[in-house]
């Protein structure tokens, strides 16, 4: 039984709504609006990269470039941070959250939801910003997903989101950083 299901079964109901204010999708044709739209929550003149633009750093300039250790073994080692550490698990400005590595835009406010993972997670992606491979690490196979930019690893990829893509994106949050569509500190 996936974790949603489980959790449904037992009677935990959230208290309040995982979507953090915002409506939750009900069609693929809602999260396809999402996709499509995501630019419109990016502050005036922000200077967005394309995912076509490799990043490519040696392990020196990546410690320099990352904000601390655990970003670079995050990012650069494939770490996780630890559950319920991320300041970003209460992000609920609206805004886009970009790899930290790299800035690429990966996924908006809109896209994120309260998994009670205590890792940052969201339903869907701003299309084209990740590629996927299969990990072993803790025996049965999982989906793994690094941004298509600069290769740094996120997190994983699990089928136990809400509907309609009942996908949950689980996210370390010292691999993101956030950005205000205001356009006020992070």
């Amino acid at each position: 039984m996936d974790r949603r299901k489980f959790l449904l079964a037992v009677g935990a109901v959230p208290l309040i709504s995982p979507f953090h204010g915002y409506a939750q999708p009900k069609t693929m044709k809602d999260i396809q609006a999402l996709q499509t739209n995501w630019k419109t929550l990016l502050p005036a003149g922000l200077n967005v990269p394309s995912p076509a633009e490799p990043l490519k750093l040696s392990k020196d300039e990546w410690k320099k470039r990352l904000p601390n250790d655990l970003a670079y073994k995050v990012l650069r080692e494939e770490s996780t941070e630890r559950a319920g550490t991320s300041p970003l698990n209460a992000e609920k400005r609206p805004g886009i959250f970009a790899c930290a590595g790299c800035d690429l835009p990966l996924f908006t406010s809109e896209m994120k939801y309260e998994s009670g993972t205590g890792w940052p997670s969201f339903f869907t992606t701003i299309p084209g910003v990740f590629e996927t491979k299969k990990d072993f690490f803790l025996i049965y196979p999982r989906t793994e997903y690094h941004c298509k930019r600069c290769g740094g690893h996120h997190g994983h990829l699990f089928d136990d989101g809400p509907p309609p893509t009942n996908q949950r994106w689980c996210n370390n949050g010292v691999a993101l950083k956030f950005v205000p569509r205001d356009g006020g500190k992070a």
